[in-house]
């Protein structure tokens, strides 16, 4: 049995975005209407068929340029110390990244995508298809 305390995460592609840098990212993708690629490496590209059929998909990436993490955080709405997992700061124990995108068109193993909120050069890790009647859920009320 493996340690279950270690994982072994393998990229599937790399994402291109015209974010060269955290502070040009905005801090919720679908706000933007810029155009990403997700490059999926060759040896993944037929696990993309029949992608074309879902409008939006999910990414998972992995935050590359995270640099460690504290427990309390602020967002940038507000002042107030919130919890680090009632936020979606990237600067996590485990950086994983998770988006919601508009998928605009695919030309091979490319995705071009719009709402996403990754760096250039970020490791991809998964696509999911975004389906409404599973995905989508009624607001709840925190607190």
């Amino acid at each position: 049995m493996k340690d279950m305390h270690s994982l072994e995460l393998k990229p599937i592609g790399i994402i291109h975005s015209p974010y060269k840098n955290t502070g040009e990212a905005p801090h919720q993708g679908y706000k933007s209407e810029k155009i990403s690629q997700i490059e999926v490496s060759r040896e993944f590209e037929k696990g993309l068929k029949d992608i074309e059929g879902f409008s939006h998909i999910i990414i998972i990436y992995w935050f590359h340029e995270s640099q460690g993490h504290h427990m309390l955080v602020r967002t940038p709405w507000d002042n107030i110390l919130h919890g680090l997992f009632t936020t979606r700061s990237p600067h996590r124990p485990c950086p994983l990244g998770l988006t919601v995108v508009e998928l605009v068109a695919r030309e091979k193993s490319l995705l071009k995508v719009k709402g996403l909120d990754a760096i250039d050069g970020t490791p991809l890790l998964d696509i999911k298809p975004y389906v409404l009647s599973i995905d989508q859920k009624l607001p709840i009320k925190a607190g």
